[in-house]
């Protein structure tokens, strides 16, 4: 069994991409509005496609090293079964999404093509 690694400080920015489909779509509604308005973090769209390099629909909250220490816990902690992926953001894409790379929850497959990877 693979090992989990738990997120780690060590970027400028990060983002997180929160995971949902058709049946959690309520759910992750309500995380990433509830994280916008505590943390004061941007929230993007809504994608209920599939955008690459993610393979499910998603949102991503763009935020900082500064609110790391507190919005990742409490992600963690309110994602009631999503799986979230949080990855430093280098301008390495394809770094960002393996070697940056942590989840919260189960790993959900990423098509690294787009990166070339």
């Amino acid at each position: 069994m693979q090992q989990v690694r738990r997120p780690v400080n060590r970027h400028k920015a990060y983002h997180a991409h929160v995971y949902f489909d058709e049946t959690t779509l309520v759910r992750a509604s309500e995380l990433f509005h509830e994280a916008g308005a505590m943390f004061g973090v941007k929230v993007g769209r809504v994608h209920q496609k599939v955008i690459a390099p993610h393979t499910r629909w998603s949102c991503q909250i763009t935020f900082g090293q500064r609110d790391f220490q507190a919005l990742v816990p409490w992600l963690d902690e309110h994602r009631k079964g999503l799986s979230i992926l949080i990855h430093g953001l280098t301008g390495d894409e394809l770094a960002d999404h393996t070697d940056y790379a942590y989840w919260l929850g189960d790993r959900v497959a990423l098509d690294l093509k787009v990166f070339g990877g």
